[in-house]
């Protein structure tokens, strides 16, 4: 299973094989067999389904009154704010918490709600509310704290904000504590809307906390007779947090994404607006990509790097010049963490590449790389090496030794995984080295003491049922398509089937034996390679491949044949249209 550093990671390519009635759903729905394919290669069944995908709307989003404790939540809010109660939100550090903050402050503020916010810092408070905040709230004459995107596990900190008089509303979408029976631990408080929680009836359960926030916004507003239209105002900020907390993009999330993204074009957010100019963006063209790969990390960059009340602040911000310098902020905070981030994964890389390459769950820790970065570089590390990945970084935190006469180093840590392995379950059997944990089958975050480190590699590892095939990643092919098929027209209409991410992926085309004809290193950065191609058949098309340029053509050599996994594409250039396609994927031979 060794992998160096600049090799091409072996993979398995796979044909979707679902079955249905192409033809009959392309007449239906006015589409090409090949969208109806892939149409069905996502999961749609029914064309009922099949209409809720294509053209699905607001009035398609479900009855949030669905949602387990929401009515109870929201009655409670209404008497505050009628009361003159002081409220405030605990949010979160990242995007989904931002966004989910920024929903409840403008959302109880338009009720006339005494309200303001709290956002934790990262290296002081750690995720999620804390003993500090609660205290600190109490202090401050609050009435009423409302967490989003975090306090379904805070069991301890919220039965102190209950000890000191506090009304206590949560709302988030993590995963419930379960006992060692398996049994629900709910939070003491007042009222509890997550969707994941036992005896919810909410139809679709892979909803982030800005998705659950806007829901309980919306019903708040019912109550107090606002238009809907302002609560349908607020949706890009919904939709922000779905694609940056990478929830899937199917069902009613995709309806949200797809109506957001347009919606950012007359955002009322003049921070927004700013942060999309600032990253040279053209706010009628937004895709989920600028969000998850370009907005998103901006808005992360304040919360792993400084504050993210900075970020909250700018969203918030109605002076335009105001929020244009803090949006230029972001962006400098953002670059400073992708440097950072670039030193930390080759780091990494190289101790995996040195210590670890035989180890079924990849354990590597960076004491000196800012404890802020662990997830990137985790997510980095699963991505070379296909398998589970934990990062670990020093911690700020010290934990008094059982003797009480020294203080004990702690670690903190970030894990990404794979479809093989389920994180959170495999957290769980090491629990007892875990000071504090949580997260879901793909991510997790913890801490435990730095001496049980190696303890924690070894252990995770003897736990595994992985295989070796777990470690060969799977790549889908929707269709395989000769270039003969591409046209404009085909191209435009897979436009429909936008936006693309996590649980709604761009289609994948595949053709096999092409020629190459032609081959040239392109970019400043040398980091794009075009192909000249043809098909068996004699016809011609351009291909695209973004990759290190230079390695990819000592890779060619004298090699005359390429397999290829493509989208396709026009490109335009002083005014001409050619089809073109973009190679993601690819296999040489002779």
């Amino acid at each position: 299973m060794k992998k160096n550093n600049g090799s091409r990671q072996e993979s398995c390519w796979m044909l979707q094989t679902k079955r249905a009635d192409f033809g009959t759903l392309a007449k239906r729905f006015h589409i090409s067999p090949v969208t109806a394919r892939i149409i069905r290669n996502r999961g749609i069944v029914g064309e009922e389904a099949v209409e809720k995908y294509l053209h699905g709307t607001l009035r398609d989003l479900y009855n949030p009154h669905l949602l387990k404790g929401m009515d109870q939540a929201v009655g409670i809010l209404e008497d505050k704010i009628k009361s003159g109660k002081r409220i405030r939100v605990v949010g979160d550090y990242d995007i989904d918490g931002v966004c989910s903050t920024y929903l409840l402050y403008r959302g109880i503020s338009r009720c006339r709600g005494l309200v303001d916010y709290q956002i934790p810092e990262r290296i002081r408070d750690g995720y999620g509310i804390n003993e500090n905040i609660i205290r600190k709230a109490a202090a401050d004459g609050i009435d009423t704290i409302v967490t989003c995107d975090n306090g379904i596990a805070a069991l301890d900190q919220i039965a102190l904000a209950k000890e000191l008089g506090l009304t206590v509303v949560v709302t988030d979408h993590h995963e419930v504590v379960r006992g060692a029976d398996g049994s629900e631990q709910l939070p003491c408080a007042d009222a509890v809307v997550n969707p994941k929680q036992d005896g919810c009836s909410y139809p679709f359960k892979s909803i982030c906390g800005g998705v659950v926030a806007y829901k309980l916004v919306q019903v708040l507003f019912e109550r107090f007779g606002i238009p809907e239209t302002e609560w349908e105002q607020m949706l890009e900020f919904a939709a922000i947090a779905a694609v940056g907390d990478v929830m899937p993009l199917q069902d009613e999330n995709r309806i949200l994404v797809r109506r957001g993204l347009r919606q950012i074009a007359c955002t009322k957010s003049a921070g927004l607006r700013a942060l999309v100019e600032a990253c040279d963006l053209d706010i009628t063209q937004l895709t989920a990509y600028h969000i998850g790969f370009v907005i998103g990390p901006c808005l992360n960059a304040s919360g792993r790097l400084q504050t993210a009340k900075l970020a909250l602040e700018m969203l918030l911000c109605e002076d335009e010049t105001q929020a244009q310098e803090m949006a230029v902020q972001l962006k400098e905070l953002n670059e400073e963490r992708k440097n950072m981030t670039q030193k930390g994964v080759e780091e990494a890389l190289s101790l995996v590449e040195e210590q670890y390459e035989n180890d079924s769950v990849l354990v590597v820790y960076l004491p000196d790389c800012h404890e802020s970065l662990a997830g990137i570089i985790a997510g980095r590390v699963r991505e070379a090496w296909n398998r589970p990945s934990f990062v670990l970084t020093r911690s700020a935190e010290e934990a008094d030794s059982q003797d009480g006469e020294e203080t004990v180093l702690m670690a903190k840590g970030s894990g990404r995984s794979i479809e093989a392995y389920h994180m959170y379950q495999g957290l769980c059997g090491v629990q007892d080295l875990l000071v504090k944990f949580g997260g879901h089958p793909m991510a997790a975050g913890f801490s435990l003491r730095e001496a049980d480190i190696e303890e924690f590699r070894r252990r995770l590892n003897e736990q595994a049922d992985l295989k070796p095939e777990d470690f060969v990643r799977k790549i889908w092919i929707d269709v395989p398509m000769p270039l003969e098929y591409i046209s404009e027209g085909l191209i435009e209409e897979l436009k429909q089937l936008e936006p693309f991410g996590q649980g709604n992926e761009k289609p994948q085309f595949a053709q096999k034996n092409l020629l190459i004809r032609s081959s040239r290193v392109l970019g400043r950065n040398r980091n794009a390679v075009k192909l000249s191609l043809v098909t068996e058949q004699g016809y011609s098309m351009e291909g695209m491949l973004f990759t290190e340029g230079d390695r990819f053509m000592e890779e060619l050599g004298s090699q005359k044949h390429i397999d290829v996994i493509y989208y396709p594409d026009v490109n335009e250039y002083n005014g001409n249209r050619t089809l073109q396609i973009v190679v993601r994927e690819y296999k040489l031979h002779p």
